[in-house]
């Protein structure tokens, strides 16, 4: 993979070398077939990223499938955390002091039966990136609820979720 510059600021340009990262591809998918490969198997992609807004897209096909005919659930979290995941990773990837993110809470709401592509949008970049700013600044854990919607092909909203994301600035031992 390219080496990636430490970024300065919370919030990361849109013609960042780690949105470059995650619009190519083949260099998204190596990503996920390494890191994430439940990811990669499943099929998610990314259809937009930007440092406002994501759109990871989670097919339905023989591996998320569930016997009910639709969408495992999990498949569908899969792609919720990873539309939220690209916000908050993008300001720290490579960044200096290291920032640590995790999930920390969930709660979700399913609506319909996701028996086709659906897509996930999360639009709480500037959320996320204020939250890693004021972390950065403090140096203290701070916590935000990122909110992503899936949707069908026809529009119809799948499920609703809302992930918290903390986020520390990782101490120098």
């Amino acid at each position: 993979m390219d080496q990636l510059q430490p970024t300065s600021s919370a919030a990361p340009e849109h013609n960042s070398p780690f949105f470059a990262i995650v619009r190519n591809p083949l260099k998204f998918r190596l990503f996920l077939f390494t890191n994430l490969p439940s990811a990669f198997y499943a099929g998610l992609r990314i259809v937009e990223a930007d440092p406002d807004h994501c759109i990871v897209t989670v097919p339905y096909k023989r591996f998320t499938r569930n016997p009910f005919r639709s969408t495992y659930f999990a498949c569908l979290c899969m792609a919720a955390e990873m539309s939220t995941g690209i916000l908050a990773m993008a300001p720290i990837y490579k960044s200096s002091p290291k920032i640590s993110m995790l999930v920390v809470g969930m709660e979700t709401t399913f609506t319909k039966k996701a028996t086709g592509l659906t897509s996930f949008v999360c639009n709480d970049g500037p959320a996320i990136h204020a939250a890693i700013g004021k972390a950065r600044a403090t140096g203290e854990a701070q916590t935000v609820k990122a909110r992503s919607v899936g949707t069908s092909s026809n529009g119809d909203i799948v499920a609703e979720f809302s992930l918290t994301w903390s986020f520390k600035v990782k101490s120098r031992s």
